[in-house]
């Protein structure tokens, strides 16, 4: 009998429950939305219940759909939003206040002090990590100091903070297991990326209760097991990883140097370093990719807040299209674009610039202007974002990115992979399976219980569907590249008091 592998994708605006076959075939698979929450300006909130029930009721349809029970899968792997901040009550299991999402700035002016102040240097050695609203550490912190009783609570050990992959094992072993895998724990903020645990200093600074904090283990071995209610019978949780670090690992860049671009609600870059931290001057990140088989791997990272949102933005509020990949033919309609920009800085603008108080802007408008232009110059800001990345990364390097890999759902539109290529001078290359998320899960639970002997069986699952290969000559780009620059310059000058 067929054994399958189950993973859980829980993302920033859906749940999906993906189950592969040991080729990285999708057997079965179900998605849901959830309700997003925008307190104030600004603010980004998810109920954690509704994420719970939501990622179990479609893990249960992907399984009725293919007339799956719980002896039909070997394991089970998470993979999810990173940063998203819960914090819950011990016994209960109730969240005593909603989940802050990495996109919320709520706590920027809280970062700010932090910089100012002098801790940036100290935090960056030990976490690898700018101070900065995005990350969990300082949302935890809100919480504590503005839900009453909180920061007693805590320091009795009576709360318990995860990150949703934490937060989700938690609860499918009914309260019996409280860790967090090393990708998502470095990217709390808190967590010292050398030693692979809690940074005490950091704790103190934050003034956060080590208790309530989960017990950081590698991203593939043994976790627990889900309680027998929820599928009819126990299924091991066998892999874990945050989201960008599992695309990573299901992109198969396992060797230094090796590269892929998400493109999700957020864009995210990672480079893959090896056994060692690299450093950014240009404004990246320094991360954990994954521990496995008591080996860390670690990545540079940079990260866009806004990508597959925006094209949400123009479908759902513009009014622009009925479904995202309208996009690709209303761009391809546009001609040239003839100068427009649009700087998507709808939650301020991240790497290289970490500009929190920027917002969204387009420039260059004229009477002719129509939605079709703006629709181009939407997706062509998603190609820039990934170009200042890669920028940054190569001058981290010392030498220019030639091959990017591509996943997530914006890299169907093959103008905007074009573009990319063109204006990267990239090779971009797209396997016929895009949903390298989940399927980096699935490959980290697969082989802690031997599914998988080795990442090369993994490698051999790989199949290219199309390569984007660089049309544009050098001045056109360094002339498209000026004025995206300064239509950013713009955008956070807007921003300035």
């Amino acid at each position: 009998m067929k054994k399958y592998i189950m993973a859980m994708d829980e993302g920033t605006t859906s749940a999906r429950c993906v189950i592969y076959d040991k080729q990285g075939n999708t057997i079965s698979s179900a998605q849901r939305e959830f309700p997003q929450y925008f307190p104030k300006e600004g603010w980004v909130e998810h109920d954690a219940t509704e994420i719970w029930a939501t990622q179990i009721s479609v893990a249960q349809e992907a399984m009725l759909k293919h007339n799956l029970n719980y002896r039909d899968i070997v394991a089970l792997g998470i993979t999810n939003q990173r940063e998203t901040t819960v914090v819950w009550d011990k016994v209960t299991g109730k969240p005593i206040y909603n989940a802050i999402v990495w996109q919320c700035r709520r706590t920027s002016d809280y970062a700010e002090a932090l910089k100012k102040e002098g801790y940036e240097e100290m935090i960056r050695r030990k976490t690898g990590l700018i101070i900065d609203a995005y990350f969990s550490g300082t949302k935890i912190k809100w919480i504590l100091d503005h839900v009453d009783g909180a920061r007693e609570r805590a320091e009795r050990g009576e709360l318990l903070f995860g990150t949703i992959e934490s937060w989700l094992i938690w609860k499918m072993t009914g309260g019996e297991v409280h860790v967090t895998d090393y990708s998502n724990a470095a990217r709390t903020m808190l967590f010292n990326i050398h030693t692979l645990d809690w940074d005490d200093e950091i704790l103190a600074l934050l003034d956060i209760p080590k208790c309530m904090l989960p017990k950081p283990v590698e991203c593939s071995g043994h976790y627990g097991e889900t309680i027998s209610e929820l599928f009819g019978g126990p299924i091991p949780i066998t892999g874990s990883a945050g989201d960008q670090q599992a695309a990573l690992f299901g992109e198969t860049c396992f060797e230094v140097g090796e590269a892929k671009c998400t493109y999700g609600t957020g864009s995210f870059l990672l480079l893959n370093t090896g056994d060692r931290p690299v450093f950014s001057d240009s404004g990246l990140l320094t991360t954990i990719a994954w521990g496995l088989d008591g080996k860390v791997s670690y990545a540079l990272e940079g990260s866009a807040f806004v990508c597959g949102a925006a094209i949400q933005w123009l479908r759902d509020e513009m009014k622009f299209m009925s479904e995202s990949p309208e996009s690709e033919r209303m761009a391809l309609k546009a001609g040239t674009g003839e100068g427009v920009y649009m700087v998507p800085a709808f939650t301020g603008i991240g790497a290289p610039y970490w500009e929190p108080d920027a917002r969204g802007a387009i420039f260059g408008i004229t009477r002719g202007t129509d939605r079709n232009q703006i629709v181009r110059a939407t997706l062509e800001s998603l190609a820039y974002q990934n170009e200042d990345l890669l920028s940054a990364m190569a001058e981290d390097l010392g030498q220019r990115i030639v091959v990017l890999k591509v996943d997530g759902g914006a890299c169907r539109n093959n103008f905007l992979m074009q573009f990319q290529a063109d204006v990267s001078d990239t090779e971009i290359v797209r396997c016929k399976s895009i949903e390298s998320t989940s399927l980096g899960a699935a490959y980290l639970a697969g082989l802690a219980v031997g599914y998988y002997d080795s990442t090369d069986d993994i490698i051999e699952n790989k199949e290219v569907e199309r390569v984007f290969r660089p049309e544009m000559d050098e001045a056109k780009r360094a002339a498209l590249l000026k004025g995206w620059h300064k239509a950013v310059k713009a955008a956070i000058w807007l921003a300035e008091e």
